[in-house]
């Protein structure tokens, strides 16, 4: 790990100021998990640590009518065992009690899981976000993709977003605020997620002097969810395909839907397909799976990855039937990858 300098903000106003205009000058230090593992294998080289725990504004949830807001700084494990977080939006406290492991939980924050970087192993080790050969051709494709997109990978990004809490929160239309050059500004967290074309672009709608300070989610009266992940353990490990779903019903019909994977594609992949399929319909094991064939009918293997295809299927339907039979259905092992 190389030098840099360390400073505590006092004030969420203070971070823009010690951040700078340029990506790389600085980062910010929450919870640290994703950072300094990144710090350690020299693939990010701040000058400074902005360390954010300290400011008291960044904690806490508070509810109203309009529906909930999360601190930027409350920990995976907070929004796990929260009892009224749990009560109104159980999909994501399932959500957060699966993201990696117990003690992992009692250090991350949302704020950083939301801006995580991504965990392809070709970024990870110093090759870059688009990783390209000599004469200019992708590395992934040419190599090792067994764990890549399989939506949304035209390219040149093939990684997938990591985030296993960001679909349930998606899925309940939840937004986020950023503030910056002492300006807030809100954004859908769905469009919070972008799909870089070059190296010069991050996956973040973030700019290199802002903060994310909250998530609000709002009101979920009458709301049915769930999530549902695919892993190849139930204990610490990183799915190999998640869906969150929202529904809400008109008698025993779906009204509308939010159909939402995640560790597919490059972003939070909201399948508009998927939701179109089961509007107006119950939700039986044939509507489910057909709005599974739905949600992955656009998916394209890269040939070592096919495999995810079939997961992801079994993802949505399983998330689907649960939304609709209101049990919890928040993690699936191997023997699940079958629809």
């Amino acid at each position: 790990m190389r030098p840099f300098e360390y400073v505590n903000a006092n004030s969420r106003n203070q971070v823009g100021e010690l951040l700078g205009k340029n990506w790389g000058d600085a980062e910010i230090l929450a919870g640290g998990t994703d950072l300094v593992a990144l710090m350690k294998d020299e693939v990010v080289n701040p000058k400074r640590l902005v360390n954010i725990k300290g400011i008291d504004d960044l904690h806490g949830l508070k509810a109203d009518a309009s529906g909930m807001r999360i601190g930027a700084l409350v920990t995976l494990s907070e929004l796990a065992h929260g009892a009224e977080l749990a009560k109104v939006y159980p999909a994501i406290a399932d959500a957060a009690r699966d993201a990696a492991s117990p003690q992992i939980r009692n250090v991350a924050t949302i704020g950083g899981n939301i801006c995580q970087r991504p965990r392809c192993w070709y970024f990870r080790n110093g090759m870059g976000l688009l990783p390209t050969t000599k004469d200019g051709k992708s590395m992934v494709l040419a190599g090792d993709h067994r764990y890549h997109a399989v939506l949304g990978n035209d390219g040149p990004a093939y990684f997938v977003s990591p985030s296993t809490v960001v679909p349930a929160l998606i899925a309940h239309g939840a937004k986020v605020r950023i503030l910056g050059g002492g300006k807030l500004r809100e954004v859908e967290l769905e469009k919070f997620f972008i799909t870089p074309k070059n190296e010069n672009e991050r996956e973040h709608d973030l700019r290199p002097n802002e903060l994310v300070v909250e998530i609000f989610i709002p009101a979920a009266a009458g709301v049915k969810a769930a999530n549902y992940e695919v892993r190849q353990k139930e204990h610490f490990d990183w799915p190999l395909a998640t869906c969150s779903v929202a529904l809400t019903m008109d008698g025993s019909k779906v009204k509308s839907a939010k159909i939402v994977l995640g560790a597919v594609a490059p972003v939070p992949w909201v399948s508009n397909e998927a939701a179109q399929a089961i509007v107006g319909k119950e939700i039986t094991p044939d509507t489910a799976m057909a709005a599974a064939n739905a949600a992955l009918a656009p998916a394209k293997s890269l040939g070592q990855n096919k495999y995810k295809i079939t997961m992801a299927k079994a993802a949505v339907k399983r998330a689907l039937l649960a939304a609709a039979g209101g049990q919890s259905a928040h993690l699936g092992g191997h023997h699940d990858a079958h629809a």
